[in-house]
């Protein structure tokens, strides 16, 4: 059952964007998610120096999310055993709000595009596949 998350008329708290994400990635559908299901959903505010340093970023409002982590298509149990690092999904704080702003989207909707998109990264798909899919879709 989807919970029904009411407009926001005020900018929402990083609790309250983690929450968001958490409801938008209960609405993905099963056969998804199971595969996903071990993904860490973290939010901050923007990313980091590094990160910004490692994309290329112009501004640190350039970046709505970002996977870190092993692909499920580069995954694999080798001798050494499973991983131990997590996969994680970052989500943006704060440039999702300025996209939000700006574009006037329904931020719930905006949040699950987002958070689709990082997962995608997740099945290993490039954000050209990810266009590609959205454009057929």
């Amino acid at each position: 059952m989807s919970r029904v998350i009411p407009p926001h008329t005020v900018p929402p708290s990083q609790a309250d964007l983690e929450t968001i994400a958490h409801a938008a990635f209960a609405e993905i559908p099963e056969e998804l998610r199971v595969y996903a299901a071990d993904v860490v959903i973290r939010v901050d505010d923007f990313p980091d120096e590094d990160t910004e340093q490692e994309m290329g970023l112009e501004t640190p409002f350039d970046l709505l999310g970002l996977y870190r982590g092993v692909s499920l298509p580069l995954q694999s149990f080798s001798e050494f055993g499973p991983r131990n690092d997590v996969d994680q999904i970052y989500l943006y704080r704060r440039p999702i709000l300025d996209y939000w702003c700006e574009t006037g989207e329904d931020l719930t909707s905006l949040v699950k595009h987002v958070l689709i998109h990082e997962i995608g990264h997740h099945f290993g798909f490039s954000d050209d596949d990810m266009e590609r899919i959205e454009d057929e879709a």
